[in-house]
């Protein structure tokens, strides 16, 4: 079995899911171990991490060897970098890998972009040095990915540079037709993108990946639409919970709003985590959404309060702004008021079905809070 690791701030989730489903569109049978949930190969199930520690990994392995699979994709974060929770060159042995992009968080791990950056410029070289030649992909569109594409363009890779609009040039990844792609905003095209430019390098052909993008349709939670009849407006859910991914997602929101119609922000900001984006998260909000309420993320073991203040001071440039500190009526404070031809975006958890609030997880899922509002 062949494994491919995705990682990057954003996108990797995404990305590991479009790059398994191309590779199931050839013929073969891609397991996957995401954020969201892990498929063995015969049943989708949740880890508890972006990357499970070695033992359970190898667990998981076993199974998929067993149900078929020919690969196996799985995101890799930073913490399990530096930990080296996936066993680099015995557990696991990446064929290739790729970069999504690099924005602020997890700062209160690795306290410098420049610490955060070296990390993830080790993961091209811990595939480097367990199968020189590999192909490593790099996305150019988001943040950091030049300067990654610099850092890793020397070592014993495939390095494979890839960009929206260059396709087809200078050793860009294929041009493909994305005319017909259900997922919106750019920086999806760019996680399509990619995911095909490390497809076709594990030997996916070109009009196979072409023919399998008009099915790729959003799910867990990014930019998904969520159904109410007893709303008038748009909704969608999304897990967008750092300054890029909220620029993004709010960049991609505003694009389907209707010329006269507001886009509306509900999100909040995760307690016992990286301090200085919550102020960068509320001026993304400010610049880009008409109407901004402030709520309550997971504040774990932090007051939501304070939280909530470090948003606001950052959203000072606000058109409108509502602050509502739990967030169940904060979705509901956003539902009553939006209007015919108005988007809603509730970010941050996503697929999300808990709350944590001082060590209790408490039962709490965007999609289904909005699916039961009704207007009081």
């Amino acid at each position: 079995m062949r494994f491919w690791g995705i990682t990057g701030t954003n996108g990797k989730t995404t990305t590991a899911w479009i790059f398994a489903a191309f590779v199931d569109a050839a013929g073969k049978k891609c397991g996957y171990i995401t954020t969201v949930e892990a498929f063995d190969g015969a049943r989708h199930f949740y880890t508890g991490y972006t990357t499970p520690p070695i033992a359970q990994l190898r667990d998981i392995y076993a199974a998929m060897e067993a149900n078929g699979c020919t690969d196996c994709v799985m995101e890799v974060s930073s913490h399990a970098i530096h930990q080296n929770r996936v066993g680099f060159g015995e557990t696991t042995l990446f064929s290739g890998g790729a970069f999504t992009n690099l924005t602020e968080d997890h700062l209160d791990y690795h306290k410098t972009m420049e610490e955060y950056f070296r990390v993830k410029r080790s993961f091209a070289e811990r595939i480097a040095e367990g199968r020189p030649g590999a192909p490593y992909a790099v996305c150019l569109d988001g943040g950091c990915g030049r300067e990654m594409f610099d850092a890793v363009k020397g070592l014993p890779l495939d390095v494979i540079p890839v960009a929206r609009g260059t396709a087809g040039t200078g050793g860009m990844t294929p041009e493909y037709d994305l005319s017909e792609l259900q997922l919106v905003g750019d920086y999806n095209k760019s996680n399509v993108l990619l995911a095909a430019a490390l497809a076709e390098a594990a030997g996916v052909p070109h009009d196979v990946i072409q023919s399998a993008i008009p099915a790729l349709r959003p799910r867990w939670g990014r930019l998904e639409l969520v159904e109410n009849p007893n709303v008038k407006a748009k909704v969608y859910v999304d897990f967008a919970h750092t300054p890029d991914g909220l620029e993004k997602v709010l960049s991609a929101a505003r694009g389907f709003t209707p010329p006269g119609g507001r886009l509306w922000v509900v999100f909040g900001a995760g307690g016992d985590r990286d301090p200085m984006k919550r102020p960068l998260m509320g001026e993304a909000a400010a610049r880009l959404a008409d109407v901004v309420v402030v709520t309550s993320d997971n504040p774990r073991s932090e007051d939501p309060l304070k939280i909530i203040d470090q948003i606001v001071a950052g959203a000072s440039g606000a058109k409108e702004i509502h602050v509502e500190p739990d967030r169940r009526e904060a979705i509901a404070y956003a539902l009553a008021g939006a209007e015919s031809g108005d988007v809603v975006i509730v970010a941050g958890k996503g697929h999300e079905t808990t709350q944590e609030i001082q060590g209790v997880k408490h039962p709490f899922d965007d999609r289904e809070v909005i699916r039961a509002w009704r207007a009081v």
